[in-house]
């Protein structure tokens, strides 16, 4: 299941994803880095793609090479984590 990154809703894009593509609930462009399996916020660039060009406006349509249509940005929204503290006590405790 896909989600847009404005409104959270589930899309169906058409494979692949143009740069003309919008949501059809809020009209906010489906083939941006938000929507890309490779954004990550705390990477280099914000992207995990090592070869892919810099681009600045993460939430509009780009020619990007390396995108593919994926959770992006909703994947932090959708599960939470364990707080560091959880995770350091969880190494030692049996």
């Amino acid at each position: 299941m896909w989600r847009c990154h404005a409104c959270g809703k589930e899309v169906v894009p058409s494979n692949p994803v143009g740069r003309k593509d919008a949501c059809p609930h809020c009209r906010a462009e489906l083939r941006c880095c938000l929507n890309c399996v490779f954004h990550e916020p705390a990477a280099y660039n914000q992207c995990r793609e090592s070869q892919a060009d810099r681009v600045l406006e993460k939430d509009r349509a780009n020619f990007c090479e390396y995108f593919r249509f994926g959770e992006g940005g909703m994947r932090s929204a959708s599960k939470p984590t364990a707080s560091a503290r959880d995770t350091l006590d969880s190494l030692f405790t049996k």
